[in-house]
């Protein structure tokens, strides 16, 4: 699947901003059956590129100045992977380390009892628990904004019982690693037919080898579960970062000092172009 995306954050101020630092996460993730034709980042000044622990490309924005608005804007085209989902066994990271909670997703006794309901599923077919346990979290927590913000523990968004797609990835994801299965939190995109007010987000879990009657995966591997749409990530979703939780590959994160009050507007639109894959 050819696809063209652009996605513009802007911020506007009430007061004049002395400073910020932006750390944006806005790159796509190199991943099995994606190719970027090209990437580009339109900011106000120069960023500094480089890694960050999980190995997503980061670029550091550092403004100084008194300015009413910042205006961050990527934008290129990726061909994907046209076959169904696969897991990718690669493991760049030691999957234990996608075990440990945070204070997004710690577990609550609600959540416990929550993902116990599956703990028997799990120890005989590790993918069938987890369609399981996508469907139940889909149910229990319906897609509705307004309930939760991107502070919001997984604990406190399950408890409310509505949430948007990083509280579904991160319910989901607490859950799993409750089940034993390392589960990490993935940003990026999703081709729909009209643009989103912000990015995605969906959560992989690492298949155990030999434990999963998930086809063409007897050795096991990272699988992504998008709870939102209820379905297996697939061409339409682009990776842009993974991480432990929401914090760890949010696609911009930033401090500031003076600004006063502060808005943010997110626009994301991803559309199948033309191109053929390679």
């Amino acid at each position: 699947m050819h696809l063209h995306i652009s996605h513009d954050t802007v911020y506007r101020y009430d007061a004049p901003l002395d400073r910020s630092t932006q750390y944006l996460r806005l790159t796509p993730r190199a991943a099995p059956g994606v190719q970027v034709l090209h990437w580009q980042l339109d900011l106000p000044a120069p960023a500094t590129p480089g890694q960050d622990a999980f190995g997503n490309t980061l670029h550091v924005l550092s403004l100084d100045g008194p300015r009413a608005e910042i205006h961050l804007r990527a934008a290129g085209e990726v061909i994907t992977d046209d076959r169904p989902p696969r897991p990718d066994p690669t493991d760049e990271l030691p999957a234990p380390l996608f075990l440990r909670d945070t204070p997004l997703t710690r577990a609550d006794d609600a959540l416990r009892q929550f993902a116990a309901g599956f703990e028997a599923a799990a120890a005989q077919d590790a993918h069938a628990a987890l369609m399981a346990l996508m469907r139940a979290v889909g149910e229990r927590m319906p897609y509705v904004q307004g309930y939760t913000d991107a502070a919001t523990p997984a604990a406190q968004a399950f408890a409310t019982g509505h949430g948007v797609c990083q509280d579904h990835a991160q319910v989901f994801a607490c859950c799993a690693r409750l089940l034993g299965l390392p589960a990490r939190y993935v940003s990026g995109y999703l081709a729909t037919d009209a643009a989103h007010v912000a990015s995605h987000a969906w959560a992989e879990i690492r298949l155990p080898a030999g434990g999963s009657s998930f086809p063409e995966a007897p050795g096991g591997g990272w699988l992504g579960y998008d709870v939102s749409n209820q379905c297996l990530a697939d061409a339409r979703h682009v990776k842009l970062a993974i991480g432990a939780d929401y914090l760890d590959a949010c696609p911009v994160r930033g401090v500031r000092t003076g600004g006063g009050l502060e808005t943010m507007r997110a626009e994301v639109l991803v559309k199948p172009g033309t191109g053929q894959q390679q």
